[in-house]
């Protein structure tokens, strides 16, 4: 199939090298453009679909925007068979929406209906998701409302955002490419209007630590917000990230240190930090963080 791709993050990467593999032309691959970035903050840096298509000798395209006539005439004019997106980051036209012949095919990482919306993955995990998976869909002009073709289920089973992330960029790179070589054995079907749940954007206000919630709320909280923004508290002015947690034995008032060990009393039960990052330091096992900054039981964290 000709293919034009649509991607950003990494997320998307492994279903582009997943279509060069299957033997798929694919014309170009459409990214956010280049960002500050790098050591300095200055360097513009390509985004991760950006680099791998090069690295493929795929041409690349960055517009800021599809909305114009012009942008819509070149897409139009790759009279691509189909276009596959996967977190491309912009809003596609109808004019793009229609223009392949086979349309866009999305792979959404939630099983649809639930969690349509920008942030699926942080959410499964904050809702205490048993499980989740990856949809492949039909895009239409509504936020994720379009029919779906396939689905794949994983477990959450205790995993961070990170890791849930990588696991369903591979699986749905895999389930795309299966559904391309059969196109006509997945017909598209309407989402049911029963379960439908929004993935809304990550707000920073929610990265701060709430020691008032139970500790296994304050544990999803961790796991979703990981590895980055991060899950933070504040001790003594300076905030501290925290990437990993296990829930642990205790009781007290909400935010106060109940060992040397960094237990940490929730609004019931309380959590015990593994893996943390000061500010500007690298992330450090917490008896490391402890031998350099002293949180002594009883102190009370922000």
């Amino acid at each position: 199939m000709k293919i034009v791709f649509m991607g950003t993050p990494d997320f998307a990467v492994p279903a582009l090298r997943e279509l060069v593999t299957a033997g798929h032309q694919v014309l170009t691959a459409y990214t956010q453009p280049p960002r500050p970035g790098g050591r300095r903050g200055k360097e513009l840096t390509p985004t991760p679909v950006h680099r791998a298509a090069e690295e493929l000798e795929i041409p690349v395209r960055h517009p800021l925007s599809l909305k114009g006539a012009d942008e819509q005439a070149a897409f139009a004019a790759l009279d691509a068979d189909i276009a596959v997106v996967a977190a491309y980051g912009l809003i596609l036209p109808r004019a793009v929406l229609d223009a392949p012949r086979h349309g866009c095919l999305n792979i959404h990482a939630s099983l649809l209906p639930r969690w349509r919306g920008a942030a699926p993955i942080h959410r499964a995990i904050l809702a205490g998701d048993s499980k989740t998976g990856v949809t492949i869909m039909q895009m239409e002009a509504g936020l994720d409302t379009g029919p779906m073709l396939a689905k794949v289920t994983t477990p959450v089973d205790g995993k961070t955002t990170g890791e849930l992330t990588e696991e369903l960029a591979a699986s749905g790179a895999e389930l795309m490419a299966t559904v391309l070589a059969e196109l006509p054995k997945y017909p598209p079907q309407v989402q049911p209007e029963e379960g439908v749940t929004y993935a809304h954007k990550i707000d920073k206000a929610e990265t701060r630590i709430d020691w008032s919630q139970p500790a296994q709320q304050v544990e999803r909280q961790v796991r979703a917000f990981a590895p980055a923004p991060g899950a933070w508290f504040e001790f003594e002015g300076e905030r501290c990230k925290v990437l990993a947690a296990q829930l642990a034995e205790g009781q007290g008032a909400p935010g106060t240190v109940q060992d040397d060990a960094l237990t940490i009393a929730c609004g019931d039960g309380a959590i015990r930090p593994t893996l943390v990052q000061r500010a500007g330091r690298p992330a450090m096992a917490t008896q490391d963080l402890l031998r350099g900054w002293a949180i002594a039981p009883g102190a009370q964290l922000g």
